[in-house]
């Protein structure tokens, strides 16, 4: 499938009207009627809606899934400079999702979103760090890499700065990183600080796994 041209130009504040409204339909599983206003967005060749757009073949919002067609629509977007658009190409070459398994590439990639300013980035490039899949990487690259993603915010830099500490039974700081990340967290992080700390004998760690349950057994409308 081609990506859409600039053949006819949107006025820039009806696309953000558009995204808007589709994201609503997605947070109400409304999902063809996302997936028609994504589409219609993309027209455009707005980098923003060209993103959403390959966001909804990624994850198969009111269309088949087709990660491929996804990476059409992501790489288009990147090359316009969207930022989550490299972020989300960089997430199908990690996984080999409709492109080659390409870990080379998917590092790129996230070193170009947190460039521009996707703070998540910064925690997949400290992973792959850690897992050694840069050579000559500082020792404690990944680790600057997960405060820097957790200082910004995001809750899964607190998550792994969380365990950097747990693996040097620092357990105060640990405590306090596993507080964050559930505050600013969702489901995925939640299931994920269960699983870190399911074996752990430790009261004051089962307290952050009780409060993981507690959030996980919450109505969505409530994360």
């Amino acid at each position: 499938m081609t990506a859409p041209t600039a053949s006819s130009k949107t006025p820039l504040c009806e696309v953000s009207v558009q995204l808007l409204l589709a994201q609503i339909h997605v947070n109400n599983g409304r999902l063809t009627d996302a997936f028609n206003m994504f589409e219609v967005a993309a027209r455009s060749a707005d980098p923003r809606a060209l993103n959403m757009l390959g966001r909804a073949y990624e994850r198969g919002w009111g269309v088949t899934r087709n990660p491929s067609t996804a990476a059409t629509y992501f790489s288009h977007a990147a090359s316009l400079g969207d930022a989550w658009a490299m972020f989300n190409l960089a997430d199908l070459y990690m996984a080999g999702d409709g492109v080659p398994f390409d870990i080379p590439k998917a590092y790129d990639l996230y070193l170009s979103a947190a460039q521009n300013g996707v703070t998540k980035a910064f925690t997949m490039l400290g992973l792959i760090i850690e897992d050694g899949a840069i050579p000559n990487a500082e020792p404690d690259a990944a680790v600057k890499l997960f405060e820097a993603a957790a200082n910004a915010g995001d809750c899964w830099g607190y998550l792994n700065m969380a365990r950097h500490h747990l693996s040097s039974n620092n357990i105060d700081p640990a405590l306090h990183c596993f507080s964050r990340a559930l505050d600013l967290g969702f489901h995925d992080v939640f299931l994920a600080t269960e699983r870190l700390l399911a074996n752990r004998r430790d009261p004051r760690l089962q307290n952050v796994v009780a409060r993981a349950r507690h959030y996980l057994n919450r109505p969505s409308a409530d994360r």
